[in-house]
């Protein structure tokens, strides 16, 4: 099963005077990364890769955390990546059971091109931030698709 999450709030980038890659999570996001240990509580997780940005790789720390794994980064779930690159990534069946931190830019490009390619994704499709799809790759293709909105747990 692959999760493809939504990193959690991280205010408005036009209130960050800094580098946008080192946007942290708010307080809401912080809640919305202890809501994915809840969401994937019983889920199997054996691999965890970020965007390279700070935002995305605190939402996946306190699963990386508990789960005693690594947080491998990839410049191909970064903001500005390819959609052909990640869309590769996610159907690479050496990929396995893994979650998957990214950008809502690249999740909308993601999710158009796998209902575009038969995926069960309807047309109306959401990916707020801290909200995960969870995707069941089949054959090359995307053979089952389910919704999770963002959950803001206290921790």
């Amino acid at each position: 099963m692959i999760y493809l999450v939504r990193h959690g709030h991280a205010g408005d980038k036009r209130a960050w005077a800094g580098d946008d890659a080192l946007r942290p999570l708010s307080a809401t996001g912080h809640r919305e990364a202890a809501g994915l240990l809840v969401q994937l509580r019983t889920e199997l997780v054996a691999r965890i890769l970020s965007s390279p940005t700070l935002r995305c790789q605190q939402t996946v720390w306190p699963l990386a955390a508990q789960r005693r794994l690594r947080v491998d980064l990839d410049p191909g779930l970064d903001v500005d990546a390819a959609a052909e690159a990640a869309t590769a990534l996610l159907l690479a069946p050496a990929l396995g059971d893994a979650v998957l931190c990214t950008h809502g830019e690249l999740i909308g490009e993601l999710l158009g091109r796998l209902r575009d390619a038969g995926a069960p994704i309807p047309a109306d499709a959401t990916w707020p931030k801290g909200s995960t799809w969870r995707l069941r790759p089949s054959g090359g293709r995307i053979a089952e698709a389910s919704y999770l909105p963002p959950l803001r747990h206290a921790g």
